[in-house]
């Protein structure tokens, strides 16, 4: 669809909300979103939905994804949808690229003081161990800065 207008986003997760729905991950399913488009969608969510029950799902196309979900963040969003070494994508969305990869995401939270339980070293083999058997580059920047730094 292209953009979508935050009071659209707003009337549909409220719908979901009162259907019951315990946690509401909003995307940027074709990666198109900037923290401008990102805090603007949110403003208008958390007035028709408590906070701690939205998270966010962020692709990377456009380079966007960990900006995003640090906008995300300092609005009071506590979880975030991601990927080891970015796996996935949007097979409907022609030119999306797959999701923000964990490796980054969980480099910046701890880079920001953020606990969170997870292993970064490990995450990274994590990474390297999959893409290798999918025959595939890992997608995530952290992934392959640690694979530069140890050949």
């Amino acid at each position: 669809e292209g953009r979508i207008e935050p009071k659209e986003v707003a009337r549909v997760a409220k719908i979901m909300y009162e259907m019951g729905c315990y946690e509401i991950s909003l995307g940027d399913t074709i990666g198109m979103g900037t923290p401008g488009t990102i805090q603007a969608m949110l403003e208008e969510v958390v007035k028709v939905v408590p906070l701690n029950q939205l998270a966010v799902h962020c692709h990377d196309t456009y380079g966007q994804a960990l900006a995003n979900i640090l906008t995300a963040l300092q609005m009071g969003i506590s979880v975030v949808d991601s990927s080891t070494a970015g796996l996935g994508g949007c097979p409907y969305a022609k030119g999306a690229s797959g999701n923000v990869s964990t490796e980054d995401v969980v480099y910046m939270l701890h880079g920001m003081g953020i606990q969170t339980g997870t292993s970064l070293e490990k995450l990274v083999e994590a990474g390297k161990f999959i893409s290798s058997h999918l025959n595939r580059e890992t997608m995530s920047k952290v992934g392959r800065a640690t694979q530069a730094k140890a050949a």
